[in-house]
């Protein structure tokens, strides 16, 4: 029994999920929640923190129903890949960097560029393909579909 839940991913996954949830649920009516037909800003957090509690429940619960043995492995994998995890925190920021200093762009391409190195079986050619395609299609879907006011391409230093 000293070993039921300390190993069990499902367990802090749903108590993670359930904070995270509980968190949105409780802020988002701080804004106006609104109407099914005309939802206010609040509406949105609140739903989806109250879906997120309620999922977080689900997945922690499973945790105690599993038998003895099953799903004991630790938190993080044997073979973190450090690496990896690193590019996918690190894509964001590019964006950001990217985005403030060429536009829309030079952020998509270095974002999927930077978090696509961090795979090991990546190849350079196949990171700049995959860069260029989600590239084509997040432009085409933000600056000329959903009309986001960012611009397509810049000379800015600072």
């Amino acid at each position: 029994m000293k070993h039921s839940l300390l190993y069990k991913r499902d367990f802090y996954a749903g108590g993670l999920m359930m904070l995270l949830g509980l968190f949105a649920a409780l802020n988002g009516p701080r804004y106006t929640l609104g109407t099914l037909m005309h939802m206010g800003p609040g509406f949105m957090p609140t739903a989806l923190g109250v879906l997120l509690t309620v999922l977080g429940i689900v997945i922690a619960g499973s945790a105690f129903t599993t038998k003895e043995g099953e799903g004991e492995e630790g938190i993080l994998p044997e073979h973190p890949q450090w690496f990896a995890w690193g590019c996918i925190l690190a894509s964001p920021l590019a964006f950001i960097l990217f985005g403030k200093v060429g536009g829309m762009i030079p952020g998509t391409f270095m974002c999927v560029f930077v978090a696509a190195i961090g795979d090991r079986d990546a190849t350079w050619r196949s990171v700049v393909a995959l860069s260029a395609v989600v590239t084509f299609f997040g432009v085409a879907l933000f600056h000329y579909l959903l009309k986001i006011p960012m611009p397509v391409l810049k000379w800015d230093f600072l």
